[in-house]
């Protein structure tokens, strides 16, 4: 029988539910151009007032993920996993968990995106090491896997290509805030990237995309429900971003926060605690520790033993970077032109973050992107950020801001004065506000 498009976006229009043949073959259509632009809009704006079953957001995913290729990453001697999280501000942990992971031998080739609105991108972090290669080719990242244990790049052209064109499409029509459409999108790649774990940071709060508990349980719910469905083991922790997560926003600095924390010169504590609660739970799920004390003291043990450094190092320069930036990262990353701190201006205590304005910051600084098409400059940003609870005296620094110019210095300075409330009741946030284990064995 003739597949008409027409017919699926009316089923979904009228609240019906759409049968794994009807995704399949609609996103096949769409993938080869025979299904419009058009109508794949009109579908997102459907499921966006509709919704999706989970059985429909399993589908979904799997269509988009087979629109391209597929990893095979058989030929390995170890488990492959990898982490994504919905983001956040001085949200660094994948440039100290990939290598962490990869010393207590799991493989992680972790395929990351770029920065959106107001969240920090892991790709444009990488991109303040001079060398640095974020899209290799597929010979180069599976050599790089294999010999570094781990390898941190961007999405290829032939990786989940459906789910790259329909983002573009729901990022202009409004249809982006769906949590159905959400899940088939991170999980597409994930797949695609032919992973045997997945571990989800789930962010809430005020930096984050979802920022009440209710939707990041939503979502997080979602997305393990999907993922393990479509055949992921797959896990998730709901973590606390009504702060920054590290002590500096900005892609250089950020960069150098993580070398630090590999190196033990400095370890933010509720970067070093979820870092190591993420880790945990991939080592849980691929069977390299039979309980999460365990767990825990095992990537505990290779990141204070400098072994998570050494792949980290190996990692950069396996992918064009140099080989001594670890011990000499000064020669490396340029420092901003204007480099000053932002002083409180009466005694108290950092009460509430407005985490969002932070990043807002940071990219009013050049640090982040406008429209798709800016450049980014990766020295500016903020670091020796407070956090909440930090008293302060008139005087007393609450940041250190990095900057390219006076102008920018003098616009995102205030933006991170607005950001930050003195005096009332402290929040009560949990660090990590909950946990979701894998659904299959």
């Amino acid at each position: 029988m003739v597949f008409l498009p027409q017919e699926v976006i009316l089923k979904k229009r009228n609240g019906e539910t759409l049968s794994g043949e009807d995704i399949a073959r609609f996103i096949a259509g769409f993938a080869a151009g025979t299904v419009s632009h058009a109508q794949a809009a009109a579908l997102a704006m459907a499921v966006y007032f509709q919704g999706m079953s989970m059985d429909e957001r399993v589908a979904l995913t799997l269509a988009m993920r087979d629109s391209g290729t597929v990893l095979d990453w058989s030929d390995l001697d170890g488990p492959v996993a990898d982490k994504h999280s919905t983001g956040g501000v001085g949200d660094n942990v994948s440039l100290m968990l990939a290598p962490i992971l990869a010393a207590i031998g799991i493989y992680v080739p972790m395929i990351s995106g770029r920065g959106l609105g107001h969240t920090g991108g892991t790709l444009d972090k990488f991109d303040s090491i001079p060398g640095y290669r974020t899209q290799p080719d597929n010979d180069l990242f599976r050599r790089v896997v294999k010999e570094a244990g781990c390898a941190i790049i961007g999405q290829t052209a032939d990786l989940a290509p459906a789910d790259k064109t329909l983002y573009a499409i729901r990022d202009v029509t409004g249809t982006v805030e769906s949590i159905s459409l959400i899940t088939a999108s991170i999980l597409s790649k994930k797949l695609a990237a032919g992973l045997g774990a997945l571990i989800l940071d789930v962010k809430t709060g005020s930096g984050a995309f979802m920022p009440t508990l209710e939707k990041s349980q939503e979502l997080a719910q979602s997305l393990v429900g999907v993922a393990n469905g479509a055949g992921l083991r797959t896990g998730a922790l709901i973590t606390d971003m009504n702060e920054p997560l590290a002590s500096a926003a900005g892609n250089g600095l950020e960069v150098r926060n993580a070398v630090d924390f590999l190196t033990g010169a400095h370890r933010d504590p509720r970067l070093r605690d979820v870092t190591l609660a993420l880790c945990a739970e991939a080592a849980l799920m691929t069977g390299k520790a039979a309980t999460l004390d365990a767990a825990r003291s095992l990537v505990d043990g290779v990141l204070d033993s400098g072994r998570a450094a050494e792949h980290f190092a190996r990692m950069v320069t396996a992918l064009g970077g140099p080989a001594d930036f670890i011990d000499d990262m000064d020669r490396y990353l340029a420092p901003a032109p204007i480099v000053r701190d932002i002083l409180a201006a009466e005694q108290g205590t950092v009460a509430e973050i407005d985490t969002r304005g932070v990043g807002m910051a940071v990219v009013a600084l050049g640090g982040g992107r406008t429209m798709p098409t800016d450049s980014i400059d990766h020295r500016v940003g903020f670091d020796r950020l407070l956090g909440l609870g930090a008293k302060v005296d008139a005087g007393t620094p609450i940041a250190r801001i990095h900057a390219a110019d006076e102008a920018s210095a003098a616009d995102a300075e205030a933006r991170l004065r607005a950001a930050y409330v003195l005096g009332g009741n402290l929040p009560s946030n949990p660090l990590i506000a909950g946990r979701i284990e894998p659904t299959t064995e």
